[in-house]
């Protein structure tokens, strides 16, 4: 197939724990996801991400005709063409997956977000936690770690509860001595885990009724990805939500999204340009 007069473009997102990177066609269909962990060399995660994305697309950097960096290291994307706020880019990604959603939850590794967006993807307000890691993906790491369970098992786990304990605290620093304590009187894992589960989903509630809540939600982030989580939001919110395998790239979704839009604008004026220089000015009057 020839792929020269394709545009394509990048969002390259670097979260607290990860980063991905998405890379579209003019289409906007999704030529390629990539993950890796961001660590401490933020920079290096962001370029190793976009490279296996190339690798796995078959593409070269100069295939690429515009990248945004979002995400919270955006700024460490030094070989994007600009950075946008992950707010709007989970809003586009969100809008372009499921294009009904009117409110977007992102749960990521520190912070999550309530987004409302509008009919077009465009954020009309949004609301973030606090700086406590409380109704983050940090705090069910911390539980994940306490009880020495990996982490990608904990949602699965909470599903096989029957009494799910209420936490009395819901503070990172106290979650250890608080499942101790848990497991000292004899309750079991699985009723423990559905409680963590459970008080997140009860802040991310909170944080949604700041914003107002209107359906579709699509939950997007990380912890998309834990179906404990997902079970957990549902039954707080007495509502479906919107996931999919994606969800966790929806971020670099929606910069490649702004990219795409800027690339193929830059492709146009640049044929106009070169229409203007092709026309002789005497005959077009």
């Amino acid at each position: 197939m020839e792929r020269k007069n394709i545009v394509y473009a990048a969002g390259v997102d670097v979260g607290s724990t990860q980063t991905k990177a998405c890379i579209l066609d003019e289409k906007k269909d999704i030529v390629a996801l990539a993950l890796g962990p961001t660590g401490a060399y933020i920079e290096r995660a962001a370029e190793q991400a976009f490279n296996l994305a190339l690798e796995k697309a078959k593409l070269k950097k100069e295939q690429i005709s515009y990248i945004i960096g979002t995400g919270y290291g955006r700024f460490k994307v030094k070989f994007g063409d600009d950075q946008i706020t992950e707010i709007s880019c989970h809003a586009r990604g969100a809008h372009l997956l499921f294009p009904a959603t009117r409110t977007v939850v992102d749960m990521g590794g520190q912070d999550t977000k309530a987004i409302k967006i509008n009919e077009n993807g465009e954020v009309v307000d949004f609301a973030m936690n606090d700086k406590c890691a409380a109704g983050t993906g940090r705090f069910l790491s911390q539980a994940a770690e306490v009880l020495k369970i990996p982490l990608d098992d904990i949602g699965r786990i909470s599903l096989e509860s029957k009494r799910p304990i209420k936490m009395t605290s819901v503070c990172t620093v106290f979650v250890e001595s608080d499942i101790i304590s848990y497991l000292a009187q004899g309750c079991r894992i699985d009723d423990i885990l559905s409680g963590v589960h459970r008080s997140i989903a009860a802040r991310t509630c909170a944080l949604l009724r700041r914003t107002g809540l209107e359906q579709e939600i699509t939950f997007t982030g990380g912890v998309s990805r834990n179906i404990g989580m997902v079970k957990a939001l549902e039954d707080t919110l007495a509502s479906k939500l919107n996931v999919s395998e994606q969800s966790h790239y929806i971020g670099a979704i929606g910069a490649a999204i702004f990219a795409l839009e800027r690339a193929v604008k830059n492709k146009v004026h640049g044929q106009e340009v070169e229409l203007k220089e092709w026309i002789n000015p005497e005959d077009s009057e």
